[in-house]
């Protein structure tokens, strides 16, 4: 049914189309462009047409096409002056030629000149501009729809991306495209880009030399960014596998497009921010090197060593616009100088001398260099006989001259000029003013030992000097600058230029954790006296007397004493301070445990005592409670005697654990000594715990046992908490986290045992009596 009925509609539609196609046949075939005719920006006729493709603005407007009706043309913003001076390299390279009598005489240069905007796809149209033409060819029917290019050679583009795109549509109709600033060394495969040259190095040697020239620094530690294009991407990859071969580390490695998103731009510099690298590498434009600096003006991020391509660091716009000097002391990599005759007069003709730049120089020069290698090569083809090769391509890849100013030029097999670097460093002027100073030369001709050469050490910016000298050094001007390392009580200034002493790090009285920490100690001293004084009010009282009151006052005792010696492991560390803190420490907290211990044995066997017939105390009265407790305080203080004999504890500089600060703690001489003093009490608490434990469910007249039981629980899980605790803090909170190990052992025992009774003591007077203790009082 379907068919039957949409048949009438598809017939309909099919006997147009055939119609069209008949009325087709009997017209001319005509080669038309499809959509609008590229218009070049310059033109000039010639005898022979040369093309050129630059981008006079680096961006456009953003449009959203809705596939409904023709797209607009691309709505070109953000004028590039630095382009502009290449099209005037060219219209002069063009000048001097067509006035020379030795090039080309009896025949002039022509050219065609293109915007692209920044933009691939247009830099790609105006290419097939300049092969095919624009205008619409009448041939008959049976000749093929093809003719001659329109142009002998283009120069073009700038940037690596539209060179790629360019490269790979002209590149099999044989057009040489001969750029002055691409760099991508992925150009350097002629099995995809065979009819691509430039007169600019490959970045395979620049991405090398940046990896050497870090190396150079002793810049082990870095951040890369980079231009999230062909350049960009391809740079860095060589520049990350050099480095890792030299032993350079990469912390982070971003890209972005100046396009971007603000906010993925922003988590860029939030990266830089909290980065501990202060070494950063970039391989991007000086468009999106230009978008960078603007968005880190914004933070203030200065006192970075930066490193630089060609792209940017000989470019005095960038510099211009560092308004606040976030890439001062910068280093890298720069084309060097070139010098040709005539230049000046006629940048002067055009009145825009005032705004030259240096790189915008440097890449004139790039530009005339491509213009003479053509010519050359033309002269050559148009002079030879009727066997010669008259494909343009193949005598732009041999020709080797040299210009009037002896500069060669010449290309090797992949299309590239020799590399050859010289290695620039930003300098502030008194008047702030950014100076591009040459401070070396990198030549990759030359033995791999000697590419590199810094031959004006002394003219490097203190910026780099201060960040070549890092941990600890500092920069001595003899006859050769080096760096000299402080002594180990000293750490080298912010400028780099001179040992100052290093801060002394210690817990003293006067810091804030220090004060807190003496406080909780008075805290508990003045806790533990107002106990006592309780109990000694009291004492006659049977919940007083109920445990061995002798017992529970020399536990007090040592409470308080646990409480003060904390007090020891505050303040700068001496000899006696060192001995006296861990000494004291062992023997107090030995004495303490073995008190409760005492009272827990108590509980057991007077439990065992009430029993009939058992006579149990009389072998654990109050002597042999006084003896026992001696016995194991006695123990402790023969290990604090041998650890003090035969390896004591002394005061020790510690310079490693913070490079700029020392650290002064208390070694511990014999860490046997030291682990057997915590080791001891170790077994005491547990053994009172064990005991506590087994006695928690006698009848409530002995409960004392429970609260004991709690307090050892605490104690145990304190001091078992503190070794990995100790063992992982650096320097003073090492000290701290064994201050705050004492107080809360203490305060554990101190509170579990005796605030009940003092409960009962004030708030219960009642039920302290002797018939509520003896279970008779319900």
């Amino acid at each position: 049914m379907t068919f039957t009925h949409k048949w009438p509609e598809q017939g309909w539609a099919l006997l147009q189309l055939l119609l069209v196609a008949s009325f087709s046949q009997q017209e001319e075939q005509v080669c038309r462009l499809r959509g609008d005719p590229e218009k070049p920006q310059l033109y000039k006729d010639g005898d022979i047409l040369l093309g050129g493709i630059f981008a006079f603005h680096s961006s456009w407007k953003e449009r959203t096409d809705n596939y409904t009706s023709k797209p607009l043309p691309l709505e070109c913003t953000s004028l590039n002056l630095g382009v502009y001076h290449l099209a005037l390299a060219m219209l002069f390279a063009i000048e001097e030629i067509n006035n020379s009598t030795d090039l080309l005489p009896g025949l002039s240069l022509g050219y065609k000149m293109y915007d692209t905007c920044g933009s691939i796809a247009r830099s790609v149209r105006v290419a097939l501009a300049l092969t095919n033409g624009n205008e619409a060819v009448s041939v008959p029917s049976e000749a093929p729809c093809t003719r001659p290019a329109q142009v002998q050679a283009i120069i073009g583009e700038t940037s690596s991306s539209p060179s790629v795109a360019i490269a790979t549509v002209i590149g099999p109709f044989h057009i040489p495209l001969i750029s002055p600033f691409a760099t991508c060394a992925c150009l350097s495969d002629k099995t995809k880009y065979p009819s691509f040259l430039r007169t600019i190095p490959s970045d395979y040697y620049q991405s090398r030399a940046l990896a050497q020239l870090v190396k150079h620094f002793g810049w082990t530690w870095v951040g890369a960014i980079r231009s999230n294009d062909d350049y960009g991407n391809n740079g860095m990859t060589t520049f990350r596998e050099t480095a890792q071969q030299l032993g350079i580390c990469l912390e982070y490695s971003v890209a972005f497009f100046r396009t971007d998103p603000p906010n993925k731009i922003q988590k860029i510099i939030e990266i830089i921010k909290i980065s501990t690298s202060k070494v950063i590498v970039t391989f991007l434009s000086s468009f999106d090197i230009d978008v960078l600096i603007y968005n880190l003006s914004k933070y203030n991020l200065t006192g970075y060593q930066w490193v630089g391509t060609e792209a940017w660091i000989f470019d005095s716009q960038t510099a211009e616009m560092d308004k606040n000097h976030i890439l001062n002391g910068a280093i890298g990599l720069s084309i060097p100088k070139a010098h040709v005759s005539g230049v000046r007069e006629f940048i002067l003709d055009v009145k825009s001398l005032s705004l030259w730049g240096n790189a915008m120089f440097k890449e004139f020069w790039e530009t005339l260099f491509n213009l003479y290698a053509v010519a050359h090569a033309l002269h050559i083809m148009l002079g030879c006989n009727e066997t010669c090769n008259y494909k343009i391509l193949q005598h732009i890849r041999v020709i080797d001259f040299r210009t009037k100013e002896g500069d060669e030029v010449y290309f090797n097999e992949n299309g590239d000029p020799p590399a050859k670097y010289d290695i620039i460093n930003w300098q502030p002027t008194g008047n702030g003013v950014v100076e591009f100073v040459t401070v070396g030369l990198y030549d990759a001709a030359l033995p791999a030992d000697k590419q590199l050469s810094l031959q004006n050490k002394r003219n490097l910016s203190r910026q780099v000097l201060t960040n070549k000298c890092l941990y600890n050094s500092h920069v001595v001007y003899s006859d050769s600058i080096t760096c000299v390392r402080c002594q180990p009580e000293f750490w080298s200034n912010d400028r780099r230029d001179a040992c100052v002493k290093k801060e002394a790090e210690f817990l003293s009285y006067e810091e804030i954790m220090g004060a807190l920490l003496t406080a909780a100690s008075l805290f508990g001293t003045c806790m533990t006296a107002v106990v006592a004084f309780i109990f000694f009010r009291y004492r006659k009282t049977p919940i007083v007397r109920a445990n061995n009151s002798e017992l529970s006052f020399l536990l007090l005792f040592s409470l308080t004493l646990c409480f003060l010696c904390s007090l020891t492991f505050i303040g700068r560390p001496s000899e006696w301070s060192c001995m006296l803190r861990h000494t004291a420490f062992g023997i107090t907290f030995v004495l303490c445990i073995s008190c409760v211990l005492g009272k827990t044995m108590v509980v057991l066997m007077a439990f065992r005592a009430s029993l009939p017939g058992s006579n149990v105390m009389k072998w654990f009265g109050p002597t042999q409670q006084r003896l026992s407790v001696l016995a194991f305080t006695l123990i402790q203080v023969v290990i604090c005697i041998l650890w003090l004999t035969i390896s004591p504890p002394f005061p020790f500089k510690n310079f490693k654990e913070i490079k700029d600060k020392i650290i002064l703690e208390c070694a511990l001489g014999s860490t046997v000594g030291f682990w057997a003093v915590l080791g001891y009490i170790g077994l005491l608490a547990s053994f009172c715990f064990i005991l506590a434990f087994l006695a928690r469910k006698l009848p409530d007249n002995f409960n004392e046992a429970k609260f004991i039981t709690f307090s050892m629980l605490i104690f145990c899980a304190v001091w078992i908490t503190f070794i990995p605790a100790y063992v992982s803090s650096p320097g003073k909170f090492s000290v701290a986290v064994e201050i705050f190990a004492i107080l809360a052992s203490s305060f554990g025992l101190l509170i579990c045992i005796f605030i009940p009774k003092c409960y009962l003591i004030l708030m219960k007077p009642d039920r302290n009596t002797k018939k509520n203790m003896m279970g008779k009082g319900h």
